[in-house]
């Protein structure tokens, strides 16, 4: 079987990639006359790698972990794209991420391909010494399958800086007499890390949705001073949302970690929050404060909803009782493309997350860069940059959607099975790109 049919041969029993070939088709049916050829160069992996090792724990057993690592594209330049630790690590997810992310290069404009990888694990059960093993014999499989110039990992779920410093040491110690820095961003700063590369998805989001709504793209929200804001996740990035939106003058009412959510209509003191959420390891419970569940916060009436925790978060069965007046796609996939339907037939914008969550993967380029120049910029430098990247993509995005809006009504006999909007768009432009640099180069030999 080749390595695309091992890959999506069961992608209709896997929502992740179901959802990547229907948001593809979906765009593929608003670009004429494109070749079926350059069709499937963008809808299979280049490469696929699977592996299975063995590690001692501290118990002095030995376990077999398995990993994987898709590389969907090298059009644009290398692959790009997170390393992560979760027991439902497999090869279709990691497939389905990885061509989000060749699309998400694609639409902001930086000079790589889409990759994903990781290992089936729960690091909650793991010791700080065994994922170092973990990580290290990881790497070793994937030998010269990643390198600065071939593939670059970055952090993902439940991996961060420390993580990608056992990256880099176990690459540097396999090609010692090299500048090694570039082959993995998200480090420390003290190992060539980039400053604002924390922050940069959450701080992207906010960027991009005050360009947006200052567009008058939505309906009855003219600014983001004064909206009220629900987030789903208290993880790194949405923490970083509530800080930069707090900061814009929204009010955030309603936040949720894995355990529940939070609710204060009146807005909620994000320090409190954070040194409860320290102290007793859940939001659950805060003083003055309405608990409520994941599912119950997507429901809440706000200005603004961000989705930064979860896939598949908004689908066929909630999309109806969702009642923001614009969701930002914090996290990858939270809406279905049934979600997608319903939100769009209900007149609710929504910020796709190759556009709203490219931010960590702009400012990775930017680390990426430094270390081959040896470079550190300085963190207005490097906001200022992201700031231009994130407006770029939205004004982009949105001159895309009035042309093909335009162009549908000059020729509404033509029926599609999803309605026209930004993420449609956005693809639209990401795809445009792929295949034209793709006929440039040419097909080899």
């Amino acid at each position: 079987m080749e390595q695309s049919e091992l890959v999506h041969s069961s992608a209709k029993d896997n929502s992740a990639a179901t959802m990547t070939d229907i948001n593809l088709d979906r765009a593929l049916s608003r670009i004429p006359h494109v070749d079926k050829g350059f069709i499937d160069v963008l809808r299979y992996p280049k490469r696929v790698v699977s592996v299975a090792f063995p590690v001692e724990m501290d118990s002095g057993d030995v376990q077999v972990f398995k990993g994987c690592r898709v590389l969907h594209s090298r059009i644009l330049g290398p692959g790009k794209g997170g390393i992560r630790y979760h027991p439902d690590v497999d090869l279709h997810e990691a497939s389905a991420l990885a061509t989000l992310m060749t699309w998400k290069c694609a639409l902001i404009d930086v000079p790589f391909g889409g990759a994903k990888g990781g290992v089936a694990c729960n690091p909650k059960t793991l010791s700080s010494a065994e994922l170092r093993r973990i990580t290290r014999r990881f790497i070793s499989e994937l030998g010269d399958n990643i390198g600065p110039y071939i593939d670059i990992p970055s952090p993902d779920l439940y991996t961060g800086e420390q993580t990608m410093s056992w990256v880099f040491d176990t690459y540097d110690v396999m090609h010692s007499g090299s500048n090694n820095r570039a082959v993995v961003t998200g480090k420390p700063l003290s190992l060539g890390g980039s400053v604002g590369r924390r922050e940069a998805t959450g701080r992207g989001v906010c960027y991009a949705a005050r360009h947006f709504i200052g567009k008058h793209m939505v309906p009855g929200l003219s600014s983001l001073n004064g909206a009220t804001v629900a987030i789903q996740g208290f993880g790194n990035v949405g923490a970083v949302v509530a800080e930069q939106m707090h900061c814009m003058g929204a009010k955030i009412i309603a936040l949720s970690d894995s355990q529940g959510g939070i609710i204060d209509k009146e807005g909620l003191n994000l320090a409190e929050v954070a040194a409860y959420k320290r102290e007793h390891g859940s939001l659950i419970g805060l003083p003055g404060t309405l608990s409520t569940t994941n599912e119950a916060l997507l429901e809440v009436d706000c200005d603004v909803l961000v989705p930064a925790a979860l896939s598949h978060q908004i689908c066929a069965h909630n999309a109806e009782q969702i009642k923001a007046k614009l969701v930002l796609e914090a996290a990858n996939g939270p809406i279905t493309p049934e979600g997608d339907r319903i939100l769009a037939g209900k007149g609710i914008q929504v910020l796709p997350d190759i556009l709203a969550n490219a931010g960590g993967v702009t400012v990775s380029y930017f680390e990426w860069v430094q270390n081959l120049e040896n470079q550190q910029w300085e963190l207005d430098e490097v906001n200022d940059k992201l700031l231009k990247k994130m407006n770029r993509a939205v004004d982009l995005s949105v001159e895309r959607l009035k042309s093909l809006t335009a162009e549908e009504g000059a020729h509404s006999e033509d029926g599609h099975a999803y309605p026209l909007d930004l993420r449609t768009a956005a693809l639209v432009i990401a795809l445009d790109k792929l295949v034209a640099v793709t006929a440039q180069r040419g097909i080899w030999p």
